[in-house]
């Protein structure tokens, strides 16, 4: 295999780092608390649940007009692989303050209106605001909040910390002060010094840790290691690690392949590689569909939204992964590439039992086209968690009805998450309802058919009889909703 390197070179605040001996499951966390002494990102969940280890990772991304601009966002450093950094700038609360001392804007009015108390949670509530700082000067409340929704604290409540983030909003100093303004040309041109243009493979004993430079090489590299786990956002692969102690050996690193960002659209639809990240789709997808941009607000914080893909949502094939049902239901394909060519399939077959998927040896999601929804068709997706935000589902609802001119079902599409092994249809509920006026009385008749479709389990998220009533009762909300009938409920899409 060719490689033109064996070493991982970042940008670290100020300081370039090459690294040739690091293991495939190294964190980012650990990397920078005990390699670097940089203790200000702290360790509270080891799960991107609570924020407290945010960081800014910024990385060159396509700017749509042919060129290339330079985008900074918050992670969770406890489940970001430092393999992922390649060609990357990594920004830590050290780096905010002037050389003598002077607290940025952010900082300071977390000081001034009160925002930290114990203070553990506060450097990731302050990376979090500068990260909204650097790209809004005048948020929104609601702008704050979801900047916010990734960051837990346990002692001031919010409102300090919003006030705080309104404002810093208003401190403008001069560029020179600023460490990011003040050095984004420069950092630009040393990152695209730093890409490799072809793979990278780093050997530590029995451990190989491999970044691809492009689609045809990781195509390369999984004819050689067919068994490899694929990290692209890490979100879900980095809890292997820091929960279940798991090793992973090798690991391809992805999120670097720009072939895999690109997204484009047409009257048709949306075509989105694999490796877009929630928050670059969040868009395009509200675009064409608002109520699968309101879905994506709800999954996850902005750090997660930040590193996670919908590609790798779906090629987990996790029962309870938040963007298979509206897919589904969608009408999506997902093309999957290898060494020896591409396949297309729609994305409900990708779905096998639990743990498998249609992927067969050396093969990749490589993109995921969304179909343009038909004039008339009604089409709605609801989440149900614990917590209204940064929550995985206990279960997830996805509807599409399309009506005649005589208010009967033409044809419906349904499909759950956290319902089944799978996601997957609800085939003996949409029989139940084609034909059928589009009436309430319908629709209740119809709900005795999710006995058919679905035996839920009981965990710690819901119980069974839960899941079952909750399912039913998300068919009658989207009847209700698009019929007009609806107690003012609020659809996802009015949700910013």
């Amino acid at each position: 295999m060719a490689q033109a390197s064996d070493s991982i070179r970042f940008i670290l605040n100020d300081t370039e780092v090459a690294l040739s001996d690091v293991a495939p499951t190294t964190i980012l966390l650990d990397y920078l608390r005990l390699e670097r002494r940089l203790t200000g990102t702290k360790e509270g969940c080891a799960e991107g649940d609570c924020g407290a280890c945010t960081v800014l990772v910024g990385r060159l991304a396509s700017d749509g007009r042919g060129g290339e601009s330079l985008i900074y966002e918050s992670v969770n450093a406890c489940i970001r692989f430092v393999g992922s950094l390649n060609a990357t700038h990594v920004v830590t609360v050290e780096h905010l303050a002037a050389s003598d001392g002077t607290l940025h804007p952010v900082q300071q009015a977390m000081v001034d209106f009160h925002g930290s108390q114990c203070g553990f949670c506060t450097p990731g509530f302050v990376m979090s605001l500068y990260g909204l700082w650097l790209t809004n000067d005048n948020p929104s409340r609601a702008a704050i909040e979801k900047a916010l929704q990734g960051n837990l604290c346990r002692c001031t409540g919010y409102e300090p910390i919003v006030r705080a983030a309104e404002a810093a909003a208003k401190e403008r100093p001069s560029a020179i002060f600023d460490p990011i303004t003040r050095t984004r040309e420069t950092v630009t041109a040393r990152l695209k010094a730093l890409r490799s243009t072809e793979t990278i493979v780093i050997r530590n004993g029995e451990d190989c840790l491999i970044v691809p430079a492009d689609a045809a090489g990781l195509a390369t590299v999984l004819a050689e290691y067919p068994t490899a786990t694929i990290v692209a956002g890490s979100t879900d692969v980095g809890l292997w690690v820091t929960k279940q102690m798991r090793s992973l050996n090798p690991v391809v690193f992805i999120n670097g392949i720009s072939e895999l960002q690109q997204m484009g659209g047409t009257e048709a639809g949306l075509t989105i590689g694999a490796g877009v990240s929630y928050t670059a789709a969040f868009e395009a997808l509200s675009d064409i569909h608002p109520a699968f941009g309101g879905l994506i607000d709800r999954i996850g914080g902005e750090q997660i939204r930040n590193m996670g893909t919908i590609g790798g949502n779906i090629a987990n094939g996790s029962p309870i992964g938040d963007s298979p049902p509206p897919l589904i239901v969608l009408g999506a394909t997902v093309t999957l590439r290898s060494k020896d060519g591409m396949r297309m399939l729609p994305l409900e077959d990708f779905f096998i039992a639990y743990g498998k998927q249609d992927r067969m040896p050396g093969e990749f999601v490589e993109s995921i086209f969304v179909p343009a929804l038909p004039p008339g068709d009604l089409f709605a997706a609801y989440k149900i968690s614990k917590r209204r935000d940064e929550d995985i589902s206990a279960l997830l609802g996805a509807f599409r009805v399309s009506l005649d001119t005589d208010n009967r079902v033409k044809a419906a599409l349904i499909a759950y998450g956290g319902m089944a092994a799978t996601p997957k249809r609800a085939k003996a509920v949409e029989m139940a309802l084609i034909d059928q006026p589009w009436t309430e009385t319908t629709i209740r008749a119809a709900q005795a058919a999710f006995e058919t479709d679905y035996q839920p389990l009981t965990d710690w998220r819901a119980s069974s009889a839960y899941r079952m009533l909750a399912a039913k009762n998300l068919l009658l909300r989207f009847f209700m909703e698009s019929a007009g009938e609806t107690a003012q409920l609020q659809r996802f899409e009015d949700v910013a």
